[in-house]
């Protein structure tokens, strides 16, 4: 073989590892990565209002665009973000969880629950921001600012939890959580709920006790439901209400002892308990009750 046809072939093979290489860095995750839009948790991003879909009289999905179809929201399972508005004249902030999660690209969805003035006597004002919200137009945006959070969850039943803002996270791992949810607080148990699900190698498993006013109160059910269907080993669902219909086959009035037992794991190193709902709810009702069954404080979560 002549110098010159070896060469050929070397610069053959040359082309070929070269060419080689650049597919698996097209194909690579660094590549496949995709742009957040959060980058930078104390910056406030004006998110443009593109859809709204009424789910029931002051219920609502209100999905915003992100800045390209290609771009995730960037917010980890268990953080949530604020939303800011200026309303008559005085800034009003606000967290929420969007229903949403990365995989979504394009757009954020929120759930929201609008307190309408002149409903409940002990707000006559009602809720600022989520009539601010129900006001907007499609094209209108607002401003949203995150991700904020005590907690995160890493997968397969590794939660990061801080005890204050500046503090390093600490790892606890739960095989089993409990979820206590009121009202709108179904929002973060939702983004747990829906990770969990989605990921083929987590094995945790989950329970939610579900408190509301009445039935039609009840936000995301039907989605609930499912995964019960879908997952009966690995997903309890219970509701309370205080305001129940003749048919109601679930229980009735404030959380209490009975219901906790009947509706979550017991209390175990392995179970982790979140909370998220009303401070009263929280306060007087969840942590009084779970002290009197024995589920310790560091195995306790309160977003």
């Amino acid at each position: 073989m002549d110098e010159q046809t070896l060469l050929r072939i070397l610069m053959g093979l040359g082309a070929v590892a070269v060419t080689a290489a650049l597919i698996k860095y097209w194909n690579s995750d660094a590549r496949k990565k995709k742009p957040v839009t959060l980058v930078d948790p104390n910056v406030k991003y004006p998110l443009k209002l593109i859809e709204k879909k009424i789910l029931s009289h002051d219920t609502r999905v209100f999905r915003f665009e992100l800045p390209s179809p290609d771009h995730c929201l960037g917010l980890p399972i268990g953080q949530h973000i604020y939303l800011s508005a200026k309303v008559n004249g005085s800034l009003v902030v606000r967290p929420y969880t969007p229903i949403s999660s990365d995989d979504d690209l394009g757009y954020m969805d929120l759930v929201i629950k609008v307190y309408h003035a002149n409903v409940h006597p002990k707000f006559p004002d009602g809720g600022k921001l989520t009539q601010y919200l129900e006001s907007l137009a499609l094209g209108d945006t607002i401003d949203v600012r995150g991700p904020s959070g005590l907690l995160e969850y890493a997968g397969t039943g590794d939660f990061l939890i801080k005890p204050d803002k500046k503090a390093q996270p600490s790892t606890v791992k739960a095989k089993q959580v409990s979820m206590i949810a009121g009202g709108t607080g179904i929002t973060p148990m939702m983004q747990l709920v829906r990770a969990v699900f989605s990921d083929p190698e987590d094995k945790t498993c989950l329970s939610l006790l579900l408190a509301n006013q009445t039935e039609e109160d009840i936000l995301l059910r039907k989605e609930l439901e499912e995964v019960e269907k879908e997952h009966p080993d690995r997903f309890k669902l219970w509701y309370t209400l205080d305001r129940p219909g003749p048919d109601w086959g679930y229980s009735t009035g404030f959380i209490n002892a009975e219901m906790i037992e009947k509706a979550l794991y017991p209390p175990s190193a392995d179970n982790l308990v979140l909370m998220c709902g009303p401070p009263p709810m929280i306060n007087f009702a969840c942590i009084p009750n779970l002290e009197k069954l024995g589920y310790s404080a560091d195995m306790r979560f309160s977003y």
